[in-house]
């Protein structure tokens, strides 16, 4: 039997699911009804009544479009199909007294109010405001919460739509924000004054429709209509979020989300959305060599020829670190083997197999865990490697999904049956034959870097493939480089490994900052950040970051991407791609294209796959040969989740997040 329900909106008759609510409704035939409570994503609060509409032989007042389903509505005396008004007079004459009531504590406030130019108060008032009010008491004004760094709050502008208690406690998963006393008195405020600890907790900013949340970072800094916006891809984990860059000359303002259902639905973690003043500071801006064991600046023609004479005849290993683009590890790949060298992207030594990629990516996508029943975590922790990810499942979890996990007992914001840390616990899911209820329902395996980078990582792998097989479950490999998958699709890979580097005599290093070189090698360092790797280095290549270079992300289910740029490099800074293609004719090796576009043309021959941008193409399964599992215990990849990457390392706000992090973690000390 369907579900089906004839409905009339503004006489346009359309057919639509029971279940569905009013506003739900309106939105399919094109009619935007106004809102301040009601989100897509979080539960409905109905509390700010601006959603009213008429509902003709229902109620003689107005009804919230938000809280009242298609179901509920009754039809005409002859049948007619119900009929539901959003623009009638009785509906203009509720939302302005909605609009009345909003406006009676609001401060005027809107020329010194950082959501001046995108507040949805302001939008409404514009539609929705009489020109005068009724009021004539003194307005309330609220004392303003500290909720730590990030969020900067100015409660005497709060609506009371409680988008910010329902986002904190059903998506971040902290019960730290909640509403206290009644009428007047009524307030949004924190328990026992806490500051937020959560991952995620920069949504509120966005969430929030009027200036009661704003980002203190980027507070009274630009207005939305002075910055020039760019749609790009996040490469602070491997999820390849969407996001937004928001550019005033030359510099980045500020990162907001981009809604992608598939991957970050309209989220992003506080790393992506805060990480933009990493971007100004430490940055490599022109090139340098050493000499007696100080580094000089030099010009680019120096640099090179410098970099081509040290390369020249000489065993040369490439490394492609975190950050790297597909196109930039494509390039360096085919410069470096032309040399009869070795390139190498697993610079952590995680144990994913070439040419398999069922095996470095899996066979799941991210939305595969919405429906999931059944989701084990194997070596990770999702709340710091993926935290946009881990949201998606506890809300599979508040939907009735089973979560098991093997590996460090953390807090992941829900329930799950820890099976213990070490590969014993691994072995004993083997031995076991799954439940009927997990083969019958749809289910995926999540295994992390942290149990792929130990000397047994194959066999870890080849394991979870196992228990897949055995359980039809469905594989997710959890990244935590934004460059990697792209760099094993092109290749960017040798049997040697890492091991590789240890008889290289010089070693060319994209962005590799996570690792130590030791004394030996000549080491030629490309990237953008003065790290780990350039101060190893005895020549830099400074290059661009990944908001001053147009290129391509291969996320952690395996979707190709494209980051824009949004900004120029700094200096003398190139982009990644152009540094190779100029390094490779002063070596006489001149690659065969003039442009990215020339590039990517070559590098989709290559891999045809990486042609098919936005979209997850289905890995065929190869299950890797099962190996002998060690004793040791299951770690995170993710030490701090604050400073993964130079760009992190470089930001002043990441480093006080982290101390503050580590502050948190320490038992506190009872009074005496």
């Amino acid at each position: 039997m369907s579900d089906l329900r004839k409905i009339i909106i503004d006489d346009q008759e359309v057919e639509v699911s029971g279940a569905m609510t009013l506003i739900q409704a309106c939105e399919e035939v094109g009619i935007e009804i106004p809102r301040f409570c009601y989100h897509e994503r979080l539960s409905i609060a109905g509390n700010c009544r601006m959603c009213l509409v008429e509902v003709v032989g229902g109620p003689p007042k107005p009804a919230a479009s938000c809280a009242m389903q298609v179901k509920d509505l009754r039809p005409g005396p002859e049948g007619q199909p119900p009929v539901v008004k959003t623009n009638s007079p009785m509906v203009k004459k509720a939302r302005e007294g909605v609009m009345e009531f909003l406006l009676i504590n609001h401060p005027l406030d809107c020329p010194i109010c950082d959501q001046g130019g995108e507040c949805d108060l302001q939008d409404q008032a514009m539609a929705y405001g009489v020109d005068f009010s009724r009021y004539r008491e003194p307005k309330r004004a609220s004392d303003d919460l500290d909720l730590g760094p990030l969020v900067e709050t100015h409660m005497t502008r709060c609506i009371s739509c409680t988008r910010c208690v329902r986002f904190t406690t059903e998506v971040a998963g902290i019960s730290q924000m909640g509403q206290t006393g009644r009428g007047e008195d009524s307030e949004i405020t924190s328990y026992l004054g806490e500051t937020l600890d959560s991952n995620m907790q920069g949504n509120i900013i966005d969430l929030c429709p009027v200036g009661a949340l704003v980002s203190k970072p980027y507070a009274f800094t630009a207005r939305p209509w002075e910055l020039t916006k760019t749609e790009s891809i996040d490469v602070m984990d491997g999820l390849g979020s969407n996001i937004r860059v928001d550019t005033k000359g030359r510099e980045v303002m500020r990162f907001l989300p981009r809604n992608h259902d598939g991957v970050n639905e309209e989220w992003i973690s506080d790393k992506t959305r805060f990480v933009w003043d990493g971007l100004r500071r430490q940055r490599l801006d022109t090139p340098y060599i050493r000499e007696n064991g100080k580094l000089r600046k030099a010009g680019w023609d120096e640099a090179l020829k410098a970099a081509a004479a040290a390369m020249t005849g000489k065993k040369v290993v490439g490394l492609v670190g975190d950050l790297g683009s597909t196109e930039a590890a494509y390039s360096l790949k085919t410069l470096v083997e032309g040399q009869g060298g070795v390139v190498e992207c697993r610079v952590d030594n995680a144990k994913l197999p070439a040419d398999n990629r069922s095996g470095y990516v899996g066979t799941a996508t991210i939305e595969d865990l919405d429906d999931a029943k059944y989701v084990m975590f194997i070596g990770t922790n999702p709340v710091v490697e993926a935290p946009v990810l881990n949201a998606r499942v506890r809300r599979a979890w508040s939907n009735g999904c089973n979560v098991d996990l093997i590996g460090e007992a953390v807090d992941l914001t829900y329930d799950y049956n820890h099976k213990g840390a070490d590969r014993a616990a691994l072995q004993a899911i083997i031995d076991t034959k799954p439940t009927k209820d997990i083969v019958e329902n749809p289910s995926v395996i999540v295994l992390g870097q942290g149990a792929l980078i130990e000397a047994d990582g194959a066999a870890v792998l080849a394991a979870a493939m196992q228990i897949c097989d055995a359980s039809q479950s469905k594989l997710l490999i959890l990244h935590t480089a934004a460059g990697r998958v792209g760099a094993m699709d092109v290749g960017a890979v040798n049997d040697a490994g890492m091991k590789a580097v240890e008889g290289a005599e010089v070693v060319y290093n994209l962005g590799a900052d996570e690792i130590e070189i030791a004394d030996g090698p000549f080491v030629i360092y490309q990237g953008s950040h003065g790290d780990r790797g350039a101060h190893r280095a005895d020549i830099i290549l400074p290059g661009a970051a990944y908001t001053e270079e147009n290129a391509l992300f291969v996320n952690t289910e395996g979707r190709p991407q494209l980051a824009m740029r949004a900004s120029f490099a700094p200096g003398e800074a190139k982009e990644n791609w152009a540094i190779l293609r100029a390094l490779s004719a002063e070596m006489g090796a001149q690659q065969p294209w003039d442009s990215l576009a020339g590039l990517r043309t070559a590098m989709i021959g290559a891999v045809p796959h990486l042609a098919q941008v936005d979209a997850v193409a289905e890995n065929e399964w190869q299950p890797v040969k099962p190996g002998k599992l060690g004793k040791a215990t299951f770690r995170t990849a993710v030490k701090d989740f604050y400073l993964t990457n130079p760009i992190a390392r470089a930001s002043q706000l990441m480093g006080e997040l982290s101390g503050n992090a580590k502050k948190r973690a320490e038992a506190p000390i009872a009074a005496e």
